[in-house]
């Protein structure tokens, strides 16, 4: 592995596809053997440093249509958490499925999950019938894994079948040194970004592309105003981002003076601290508020001059679900993914039948919709969210801070890059944007 890295390190990228693969590699793992570690305890105390593993694990085996990719950055996502805390399910049950499809997914039904579903790095091998990709070829990843052998996957990958998250519904994921993905997921590295800048944005920024901007999400058009929880957070700082390049006007409801303050780093006015309002819209565990729906409402009409708005970016999930419904204009959208407070929302229907207002399930991006994000990125029109980097052997603490929701944009994750900064190949472009890049990464 070290010659792999000196050769990318020293930009000599050519030699790549000449050197050995080794036959093991480091990667973050959960145990199928402590899928019970945390019964009976709340989620809040379930602690990912206990369950999230840096083992040394066989490269797996090469397939038709897939790359082997070294890892020199990678991020943390919420589906980590979900995974290392074994909720709503323990994700074995997903590479047990998964291993069962065809002979060739088989290898993923392990008792071990590598798991991680960013990565920026360097190709290393292609399978048979890789032709757009070579070793050598730098690269970021999506996180969508499908063959496309079902005909419903045609129109909207994400409609397939057999459509799954890599490194969460698959093994062999981003957070490692060395990962196994489709060739479908590859896209090029922004050069102008590091490493841990450009595997920072991936499943975050399509996500929210899709969510917000795709015509198979909110379909967001200029002048619209757009209501974004968590707005300073992993998911909600790239629909801030993507709300001010598109011409809508954001409302960002943050929990602290200190994200409000990324917000206004990013270029957003209209502001919301939830906290220093002191909003509960849960009168105890059964029953909601509609008062505080009604002061939020207000609140927003306050900032937009008496409008409601015309989409919800909805994913925090139970906890303000029944608000959001609430507020969106007549004839709105409410776009909803993810539920990190909690899948079982609800909501009263009376706001939503007689107002002529949508709610849209959505998850993670297609091919077509992934590729636009990242050529954001690369264009510096988007940038990363990046607000803390951890090394490998940290990952469980940084799974720890987001699980606590005690970061800010994103995390990233070092891998086989041995410090910050490395990777950047533009340094004409980063000059453009080094101000914009310093500003969303907090510096």
């Amino acid at each position: 592995m070290q010659k792999i890295l000196d050769a990318i390190l020293a930009d000599e990228l050519d030699a790549v596809g000449s050197l050995d693969v080794p036959e093991t590699y480091r990667g973050v793992t959960v145990h199928a053997d402590e899928v019970d570690m945390f019964q009976g305890l709340a989620t809040k105390d379930k602690d990912p440093r206990k369950s999230l593993h840096v083992d040394e694990v066989p490269v797996p085996e090469l397939g038709p249509g897939e790359a082997l990719v070294a890892v020199m950055a990678s991020a943390i996502n919420y589906n980590t958490v979900w995974t290392s805390i074994f909720e709503p399910m323990s994700t074995f049950g997903f590479l047990k499925r998964y291993g069962k499809s065809s002979p060739e997914a088989a290898k993923h039904d392990l008792p071990y999950h590598v798991v991680g579903s960013d990565l920026a790095g360097v190709v290393l091998r292609t399978g048979p019938g890789v032709n757009a990709w070579k070793p050598g070829d730098r690269v970021v990843a999506h996180c969508l894994d499908v063959q496309l052998e079902h005909p419903d996957g045609h129109s909207d990958t994400m409609l397939d079948p057999e459509q799954r998250i890599w490194g969460f519904e698959t093994n062999f994921g981003g957070l490692a040194e060395i990962a196994l993905v489709k060739a479908n997921q590859l896209m090029p590295m922004p050069d102008h970004l590091s490493w841990e800048e450009a595997a920072s944005p991936g499943l975050v920024n399509s996500t929210a592309y899709r969510q917000l901007v795709s015509v198979n999400g909110a379909n967001m058009k200029q002048g619209d105003t757009v209501l974004i929880w968590g707005a300073s957070g992993g998911l909600g700082s790239y629909a801030t981002q993507f709300a001010l390049n598109g011409g809508a006007t954001p409302i960002c409801v943050v929990s602290s003076p200190e994200k409000a303050e990324i917000c206004r780093k990013m270029g957003a006015e209209l502001i919301i601290d939830r906290s220093a309002e002191g909003f509960k819209f849960w009168k105890d565990e059964h029953e909601q508020d509609p008062k505080e729906w009604k002061r939020l409402g207000a609140k927003i009409r306050e900032l937009t001059g008496g409008e409601d708005p015309d989409i919800v970016f909805e994913h925090p999930g139970r906890e303000t679900f029944g608000a959001s419904v609430f507020v969106a204009k007549k004839g709105g959208t409410i776009v909803t993914c993810a539920s990190t407070s909690g899948y079982m929302h609800q909501y009263d229907n009376r706001y939503l039948w007689m107002n002529l207002k949508r709610i849209i399930g959505s998850h993670f991006a297609n091919y077509r919709e992934a590729w636009e994000a990242n050529r954001l990125i690369a264009k510096g029109k988007i940038h990363p969210t990046l607000s803390k980097v951890y090394s490998l052997d940290q990952v469980g603490q940084a799974a720890h801070d987001v699980h606590r929701n005690a970061h800010q944009g994103k995390v990233g994750v070092l891998t086989l890059a041995p410090e910050e900064g490395l990777g950047v190949r533009n340094h004409e472009k980063r000059a453009q944007h080094l101000d914009a890049i310093n500003r969303f990464r907090g510096v």
